[in-house]
């Protein structure tokens, strides 16, 4: 009866825990974004479908390529491994809520020593040992240390499902941004085809010129300066693009040396992104849903060093056969059974208990300073690309208004050399100044569409939800 009631007691004390009230980091957290955007600080809600987020880009084979890359990206399948890690090992940890039950069966030739009890003149010194039984254990958790183990166990394979999902999004939006500078780099060799073109055309007229005597062996070699130069960048960019291809075919799990993709001159969509982004974009990050987790993990482990100080109770019991004979020994007379409550209390460890305390506090430390790392990270993120993707789209209506003058200047250099007014100097730096500000004007483009993407990414991948 009174094992009965001690039992009943521990039972009901089973509510108790020793890990300490969650209390996330402060992080100051404007009303608006500068650019402007609003804000709220984030919670877990990165379960929010994001598939598809690429697709206003208005790109088929971009779409291909992202489908190819969650399939074969062994970065994706690296992250994937890991949730499955943790996710394992809660389910390792979520057991010890539950009665543990083992079958046990064992024989043996057993020589007993002479001078040791019980032996005597009166025991065998050799002898069978037959036993076959089950055993069941279950630790009471009074103080909350296997909930609290558990519960950390958990949320550490939550951080991991975030992390997955962080892995995901990030690989998602690198090919994106791989994609668009590939984009770029064969919007600018289609330019600089056409550049050295027309630069080839600049030098037979004044090959022709020079053959004619109206201009000296000068013009000549400005002009087929001003070819080789445009050479040159179409190896440049031939080298640039092909280090992204080869980047491309990594990242979707191909070998680079089995992989190319078409140029593309088709423009690209830039998304109309919303300036007034819902404040529930943000709390879809994944990397910050994974940086909470980890400190309410922490928080949790807390509880689980706290508990050591307590003692453990472990209800245990056996039933059994035990016999000297092969035969005959499965019957009741060789029945035995035993039940009962263990009680362990350390008394004395050197301080390692303490220490423990002290590790896991400042685990919880560690995390709540990432979480507000991460955090404040989001601000700058959303901030920067808000503000790179405002004032790109400024200086690429600009550009565009410098590639009009320059062309028209260029136009009127080439004329008035035609007419003999000036020398080919002229033309040369009409030429350069046109191509400068074409570049610059696709550059500030392409910008403009990795910018996007930065920020889809820094919102949590789209707007919608």
């Amino acid at each position: 009866m009174r094992v009965e009631l001690s039992i009943v007691a521990a039972l009901a004390l089973a509510g108790c825990s020793f890990a300490p009230k969650l209390e996330l980091p402060e992080v100051p957290v404007a009303d608006a974004y500068k650019e402007p955007a609003p804000w709220m600080q984030a919670a877990p809600a990165d379960r929010l479908p994001r598939d598809g987020w690429w697709q206003p880009y208005g790109d088929p084979e971009l779409n291909r390529l992202q489908t190819q890359l969650i399939q074969n990206s062994p970065d994706l399948q690296v992250a994937l491994a890991r949730y499955q890690q943790a996710k394992a090992y809660a389910d390792q940890l979520r057991s010890g809520l539950f009665p543990s039950l083992a079958l046990r069966a064992d024989g043996a030739r057993v020589r007993q020593s002479e001078t040791s009890p019980p032996a005597g003149r009166s025991s065998p010194r050799y002898y069978n040992a037959y036993g076959a039984g089950v055993e069941a254990a279950y630790e009471v958790d009074l103080w909350g240390r296997v909930r609290n183990d558990v519960n950390a166990g958990k949320l550490a394979a939550s951080a991991a499902a975030a992390d997955l999902e962080s892995a995901r999004l990030s690989l998602q939006a690198q090919l994106a941004d791989f994609y668009i500078a590939l984009y770029g780099l064969d919007r600018e060799a289609a330019l600089l085809s056409d550049t050295v073109a027309a630069f080839d055309r600049a030098l037979e007229l004044t090959k022709e010129r020079h053959q004619a005597g109206i201009v000296s062996g000068l013009d000549v070699a400005r002009a087929q300066t001003q070819l080789d130069s445009a050479r040159s960048q179409v190896a440049q960019n031939t080298a640039q693009r092909a280090t992204l291809e080869h980047a491309i075919a990594v990242l979707v799990g191909e070998s680079p040396s089995q992989f190319s993709l078409s140029p593309r001159s088709v423009a690209l969509q830039l998304p109309e992104i919303p300036a007034d982004v819902p404040t529930n974009l943000l709390q879809r990050r994944p990397d910050i849903a994974a940086a909470q987790r980890r400190t309410a993990a922490a928080n949790a482990s807390v509880g689980v060093a706290r508990a050591a100080y307590f003692p453990s109770i472990t209800l245990s019991g056996a039933y059994a056969f035990q016999s000297t004979r092969s035969t005959d020994w499965l019957t009741a007379p060789n029945a035995a059974w035993s039940v009962g409550p263990t009680i362990l209390l350390e008394l004395f460890d050197a301080g390692r208990r303490r220490a423990r305390v002290e590790q896991a506090r400042a685990v919880l430390d560690e995390a709540g300073a990432t979480y507000r790392g991460v955090v404040l990270g989001a601000f700058q993120e959303v901030e920067d690309n808000l503000a790179l993707l405002y004032h790109y789209g400024i200086a690429a209506e600009s550009e565009r208004s410098a590639v009009t003058s320059a062309q028209q200047s260029l136009d009127f250099a080439m004329n008035r050399y035609r007419e003999g007014a000036v020398s080919y100097l002229e033309v040369v730096q009409s030429q350069t100044t046109a191509l400068n500000a074409q570049r610059g004007a696709l550059d500030l483009e392409t910008r403009q569409l990795r910018a996007s993407v930065a920020l889809i990414r820094a919102l949590g991948g789209g707007w919608e939800g």
